[in-house]
């Protein structure tokens, strides 16, 4: 299946001084390369989305976002579909934040927050209640931990094909050899324009892959078994102690971590009572 175009909205208008677009990306959809006269957050609430910056392709989980300076080409998609949040910030709003495209960690707060503005988008608003959550999430934003640990994306259509396959089936068997026949190219082809597109070997990509959606998996619900099941782990306990490994606890903590950080999102960002009007 080919990635379809989605066209983009006219008559945008700028940033006052902050707007969030939601839209849902179906699967295989993308924005063509484009540009802003505006700062851009580009962030999921579910699904995974795959972001092409400045010579970088990687993918973001709900647990990430990645900030875009003003006027930074980029296009935005996703592989299996996600539900799309995209705040865009005036200039001079953006002070403090980076100069170069980054990735983030997303706290329970600042996501709350950010599905909070979203809904009152375009709402009569006579007491500031949206410029109030402005300038938390400003806050929020200049807090966020950056974050190294997307999961780096090829540019060519062969490696493409091959981490798509991968990621619709992080259990598939086949070793670089097997790949690289199904590519047309030999094994040590393979292993040099996987190094030089992504910065690392096939085999530790994988393993990152597998990390990555042990994350989405768990956080979508299924349980420690059936995501190790889902990932091609012989059994649970290789699944813990890789998730362990690579991520410096339990996923049973993981899981933990999440339920009480989005409980205390919602307990913290939720709304004051409006004053009524004089």
């Amino acid at each position: 299946m080919q990635w379809q175009t989605i066209v983009a909205p006219a008559g945008v208008k700028p940033p006052r001084p902050l707007t969030v677009r939601a839209q849902s990306i179906p699967a295989r959809h993308s924005f063509p390369d484009h540009a802003h006269a505006w700062h851009q957050v580009v962030y999921a609430i579910s699904g995974v989305l795959a972001v092409a910056v400045e010579g970088q392709s990687f993918v973001i989980s709900p647990e990430q976002a990645v900030w875009l300076p003003t006027g930074l080409r980029h296009r935005v998609g996703s592989l299996l579909g996600a539900d799309f949040r995209s705040l865009w910030l005036a200039e001079e709003v953006g002070r403090g934040l980076p100069a170069e495209p980054t990735v983030f960690g997303v706290s329970p707060l600042l996501r709350a927050l950010i599905v909070e503005v979203a809904a009152i988008e375009g709402q009569h608003d006579p007491d500031g209640y949206a410029d109030r959550l402005g300038r938390l999430i400003l806050d929020q934003l200049r807090r966020a931990p950056p974050l190294a640990g997307a999961l780096p994306w090829p540019r060519s259509d062969a490696l493409r094909s091959l981490c798509e396959a991968l990621y619709a089936d992080p259990a598939d068997p086949r070793d670089p050899a097997a790949w690289g026949r199904a590519l047309g190219m030999s094994e040590r082809t393979l292993a040099r324009r996987f190094e030089a597109e992504l910065g690392m070997s096939l085999r530790s990509w994988r393993r990152r892959l597998r990390l990555f959606k042990a994350i989405e998996l768990m956080g979508g619900g299924l349980s420690v078994t059936r995501t190790a099941m889902e990932l091609g782990y012989g059994s649970a306990s290789a699944f813990v102690y890789a998730f362990r490994s690579g991520i410096g606890c339990s996923p049973q903590a993981y899981v933990r971590g999440i339920h009480a950080g989005a409980l205390t999102a919602r307990t913290e960002a939720a709304p004051s009572p409006s004053p009524e009007p004089s």
